[in-house]
């Protein structure tokens, strides 16, 4: 008989020197994200230390356990009768069945996630005319998220605080050894790393960050597009409609005007 589906998520806030008594398992998949401060995660092969951004992966009865170094919160999900489609995200995450899985996310994808999560404990509270159903649309958001934006390569993890960077300075010039020295490389390094993770240049990445703000701003607010340009980076009107029709076809204006018209004409507040 099919196990029914079943979710239980919380916040667990522990102080420094907490740790769990022994090893526990139990029959539910448990993805714990670190929100704040450090710890260690131990199973019986192996001893991690982990701390804000990492994400814990632990299928059902693996023996393991955690302890704090700092004060430290976790994120915490147990899922149970996962439907199919969900069963495939979550092998991804953890693919070796009888070993717990290990990645990170970057300060600023933590910082997403933790607004997805901090909402998704909100509707659980909420009475729901399809309860499985959206539950179950929920989780897959949140495991396409983490599918989306954990590394699980320590190297690879240096080089997303230089992508955080790219997406935090957008009106900032990118200057390779800079990022190279933000992440402890060199910079022929870092090119092929961040090229390697990415799949494109950091002036690639820059232009693609630049793009996507600026149609959010263009198509979710009633900034004016002179204000649109400086904040993707831009110091004269005119480069920027150059830059936005070469890459879209058409200027910033009629673009917002095309993309308003689709949403049923309402202007953006």
């Amino acid at each position: 008989m099919q196990t029914p589906f079943e979710v239980r998520s919380f916040i667990g806030t522990h102080e420094e020197n907490w740790y769990d008594d022994g090893f526990h398992h139990h029959p539910t998949l448990e993805i714990s994200l670190v929100l704040e401060g450090r710890g260690l995660f131990e199973w019986p092969e192996k001893k991690r230390h982990i701390e804000a951004g990492h994400v814990i992966v632990v299928p059902p009865s693996i023996p393991h356990r955690f302890a704090a170094v700092s004060h430290v919160r976790f994120g915490v999900i147990h899922l149970e009768g996962l439907p199919p489609r969900l069963l495939e995200l979550t092998a991804e995450l953890a693919p070796e069945k009888r070993q717990p899985s290990l990645a990170a996310l970057s300060n600023l994808d933590k910082e997403r996630f933790e607004q997805l999560f901090r909402e998704w404990l909100r509707l659980l509270t909420s009475p729901l005319k399809h309860r499985s159903r959206t539950h179950a649309a929920w989780i897959e958001v949140l495991l396409l998220f983490l599918l989306e934006h954990t590394q699980s390569d320590l190297q690879a993890m240096t080089v997303t605080k230089a992508a955080d960077y790219i997406r935090e300075n957008l009106r900032q010039p990118v200057q390779m050894a800079d990022l190279a020295e933000l992440a402890g490389m060199t910079v022929a390094g870092f090119r092929r790393m961040f090229e390697r993770v990415y799949r494109m240049s950091p002036k690639q990445y820059q232009q693609q960050c630049r793009m996507q703000e600026a149609k959010w701003l263009l198509n979710s607010t009633g900034k004016d597009v002179n204000e649109i340009a400086a904040q993707v980076g831009f110091g004269r009107l005119h480069s920027f409609s150059q830059w936005f029709k070469a890459v879209e076809g058409v200027s910033p204006t009629v673009w917002r005007r095309n993309h308003q018209m689709k949403n049923g004409g309402l202007s953006k507040n």
